[in-house]
């Protein structure tokens, strides 16, 4: 077996990350297989390199029946940090606030998403005045629950709040292998799981809209969830904007306006 050995010295970097691949792993085997921690140290992590091969619609199904199952294993409440790791964690390389324990803002969706996923984001981002004037408008309009919906079907029926997410699923975090799709690298918490859904679109997954039917028959997804896919994206996007500038601002605040 070759294996891939990770090295990060920055504090808790490879401890949130084994904690979130161990929470993810612990989720049954109906779930997505997840890489496994062969070792680690404090500022070292050794998995196995995968075998990859040409992503296929059966393979894309099946990913969706498991991520569904993944999702249903449930998380204290949103926000919530992997078992067994405390303090907060990074999706990339910008900063995640994970909570030990639910807020008042945690009883709905979109007053926690507006202030701990997408506020902390954009005040580090180099918007405009008049942007963050929309951008205000748009997180009130959060608050206020008009866009709350219901986690998926399966979190529900299990007793669950909050989603076991992996929290960065975008393509890149998806490795196909022989043996069906193998999840690396999470920002592992407890979130909504169109979230981890929508991700899988922003650079474009390999047969997208069939994990997306695969997950809504095993796990129906609330009326209208298509139409939110852009408005789960722009956690994803606004830390793009907080890392790498102006580019992402455009798409963001189309997103934003259209939700306003």
């Amino acid at each position: 077996m070759t294996t891939v050995r990770k090295r990060d010295s920055r504090q808790g970097r490879i401890a949130y990350e084994v904690a979130g691949l161990r929470w993810l792993a612990a989720a049954g085997s109906q779930a997505v297989p997840i890489v496994p921690i062969l070792d680690h140290g404090t500022d070292w992590l050794e998995e196995p390199r995968l075998s990859t091969t040409s992503p296929t619609p059966q393979a894309a199904e099946t990913f969706g029946h498991q991520l569904a199952h993944l999702h249903a294993a449930g998380a204290p409440h949103l926000g919530a940090p992997p078992e067994g790791f405390h303090g907060n964690g990074w999706m990339g390389d910008a900063p995640l606030s994970l909570l030990a324990h639910p807020t008042a803002a945690t009883r709905s969706w979109g007053s926690y998403y507006a202030r701990y996923r997408l506020a902390p984001h954009s005040e580090a981002a180099p918007f405009t005045p008049q942007q963050r004037a929309l951008l205000e408008r748009f997180y009130d309009k959060l608050d206020s629950g008009t866009y709350d919906h219901a986690q998926p079907s399966l979190v529900r029926t299990n007793g669950h709040h909050a989603s076991r997410t992996h929290g960065d699923l975008w393509s890149g975090n998806v490795m196909w292998t022989p043996d069906g799709v193998v999840l690396i690298d999470p920002a592992a918490q407890g979130g909504h799981g169109e979230e981890d859904l929508a991700a899988l679109a922003v650079f474009g997954t390999p047969h997208t809209q069939r994990i997306w039917e695969a997950y809504n028959e095993v796990s129906p997804l609330e009326e209208g969830w298509r139409e939110r896919i852009a408005l789960h994206q722009l956690h994803i996007l606004m830390i793009h904007c907080q890392l790498f500038g102006s580019a992402y601002i455009p798409e963001t605040m189309a997103i934003v306006q259209r939700f306003l």
